[in-house]
């Protein structure tokens, strides 16, 4: 399993404009690369919404080395309900914690040197505040699970991710698949797992001949496959091919074939530039004002 990445978590925005701030002015992240669809996601990546729709990944340097954010805007969509199933994400940075002070960015002291802050759309993050280390600043991303035993033998014995540390009275579990990569926190809430309409999804590669065994695998343990082994065609990209399962918590997980997600995922350098250009001719706000209606609250 040592051929396993992290890759990224998924986020659905509600506000673009204010979650570009967020991620490039307060966190200090870079636009790896922008995209916009007319219509939804095979894997529903956007969410269950048809329409149109953009993806943004922004992160601090390229996937193949970081753990980044997917973030999937819905023109049609103004708010999403949170659930209490992201816990948060955190990451190590002064600059980024200096940068919401500048900015008058909310910042919450939950301890020496750790700040809590929140995205837009309300998603919890972490901030350390030490100088911002030379590999990945983003350290882990915390799940709530309602039976932490279930779970670690879903993503241990199933997933194949190893258990790198225990807290009993915290009663949470920190796994990854290297100690290099982006860990998975597991926080048992003593209680059940609302995913709201806010859900995301957790992404991870592997090598593309492992798919169809991952998929299998999960036949076998009459585990939950929410889109069985699909290819999924991105105009002048690289084709990937994906499997999505749900762990027993409904947490939403993407198996991505890593060959061809490392074409996919190269940096664009016209992403900064694409994503402002979007932003500046998106005028789905101005219309629903214009036929007196509001955006959906999903």
């Amino acid at each position: 399993m040592a051929l396993r990445r992290a890759l990224h978590f998924v986020f659905k925005v509600g506000d673009r404009t204010k979650t570009a701030t967020f991620y490039r002015d307060v966190l200090g992240m870079k636009v790896l690369r922008h995209e916009e669809f007319e219509e939804g996601c095979k894997a529903t990546c956007n969410g269950p919404y048809d329409g149109k729709w953009s993806k943004t990944m922004v992160g601090f340097g390229p996937e193949d080395e970081h753990f980044v954010a997917e973030l999937t805007y819905n023109y049609g969509v103004g708010e999403y309900r949170l659930g209490n199933d992201f816990m948060g994400l955190t990451l190590q940075s002064s600059k980024a914690v200096s940068n919401a002070k500048h900015l008058g960015w909310p910042l919450t002291k939950v301890e020496e040197g750790l700040y809590l802050t929140h995205a837009p759309g309300g998603y919890p993050f972490y901030l350390i505040d030490q100088e911002q280390p030379l590999t990945d600043p983003v350290q882990k991303v915390c799940l709530a699970v309602s039976d932490l035993q279930k779970s670690i033998h879903y993503w241990n014995t199933l997933l194949g991710m190893k258990v790198l540390d225990r807290n009993e009275q915290k009663k949470t579990v920190l796994m990854g698949y290297a100690d290099t990569q982006c860990k998975l926190e597991l926080h048992d809430v003593c209680g059940s797992v609302d995913h709201g309409t806010a859900f995301g999804r957790i992404a991870f590669s592997c090598p593309r001949d492992q798919l169809p065994d991952l998929e299998s695998l999960m036949k076998k343990e009459n585990q939950n496959i929410l889109t069985p082994l699909v290819s999924l065609d991105t105009p002048g990209k690289a084709t990937v091919e994906v499997v999505i399962l749900a762990d027993p918590d409904g947490h939403e997980i993407c198996f991505v074939g890593d060959e061809a997600f490392r074409q996919l995922s190269s940096v664009d350098p016209q992403g900064n530039e694409l994503l402002n250009q979007a932003m500046a001719d998106d005028k789905s706000e101005e219309w629903f004002a214009k036929h007196n209606r509001q955006k959906a609250t999903a």
